[in-house]
């Protein structure tokens, strides 16, 4: 990484996104602290997506404030410095695992003479070795996962913004990408990992709870069970979900 910011990675202040005449989110104020595993956690249709796409620029009628790495979201400055990997498979199935990293590389801006090393780190990162020549149509859905997940990482960006990266994986899978989630972080990067599978909460370093787009708790694993004295995360968020539903709005 080049760049380095000394921060909060991602940092929002009444952050409102309308879709189809109603707010999705619903006026934000959260941190996201450099250096860390970051879990947002909800269920379908809290507004994870709608506010991950808002920090990366790719959401429409977005209003308020939101700065990432320093910088207005969804600014030029930021392509290299935020990878993004969607829910949806983001690589090119007629492509190769290497042709497409190539390909993500030169959109991030690396200059040509950079890109094959940085293809390389990727796919060690990832472990995909001896995949580089394969045709991304023909591999596993976990492999996938891992391409989409190098294509992210082949900018060597500070921030990774990763939108349920683990659904429809087996646990094995989902394990082995976790620790490597845990790995970027210890090597300084933030990732803000975004899963509606509240066992995956333990996993990461802070949380950020949401519910109906509005910010539900800013906490961490151990906080989280001690201030609901639930036996585990998903139990521990529906004590919290009840709570915020008698609260007025």
């Amino acid at each position: 990484m080049d760049e380095t910011w000394s921060g909060p990675a991602v940092r929002t202040r009444g952050l409102v996104v309308e879709r189809g005449g109603r707010q999705v989110v619903d006026g934000l104020d959260l941190e996201v602290p450099a250096g860390q595993v970051v879990g947002l956690l909800g269920p379908s249709g809290s507004g994870k997506t709608t506010l991950m796409r808002a920090l990366v620029g790719v959401q429409d009628h977005v209003t308020g404030d939101a700065t990432v790495l320093g910088e207005p979201a969804g600014t030029a400055a930021l392509r290299r410095r935020v990878g993004y990997v969607t829910q949806a498979s983001s690589v090119y199935t007629d492509l190769t695992v290497t042709q497409n990293l190539r390909y993500f590389a030169r959109l991030s801006g690396l200059p040509p003479s950079g890109t094959a090393a940085a293809v390389a780190r990727a796919v060690a990162t990832v472990d995909l070795g001896g995949h580089e020549k394969q045709l991304v149509g023909t591999l596993s859905g976990g492999e996938r996962s891992r391409v989409s997940l190098a294509a992210a990482l082949v900018g060597d960006p500070e921030l990774l913004v990763l939108d349920e990266p683990t659904v429809g994986l087996d646990p094995v899978l989902r394990r082995d990408l976790w620790a490597t989630f845990r790995e970027l972080a210890a090597q300084g990067r933030t990732l803000l990992v975004s899963s509606h599978v509240m066992d995956e909460a333990v996993q990461c370093d802070r949380l950020l709870l949401l519910r109906d787009g509005r910010l539900v708790a800013d906490t961490t694993p151990d906080e989280l069970l001690a201030t609901t004295g639930a036996p585990d995360a998903e139990r521990a968020f529906l004590v919290l979900i009840d709570r915020a539903d008698e609260e007025p709005r």
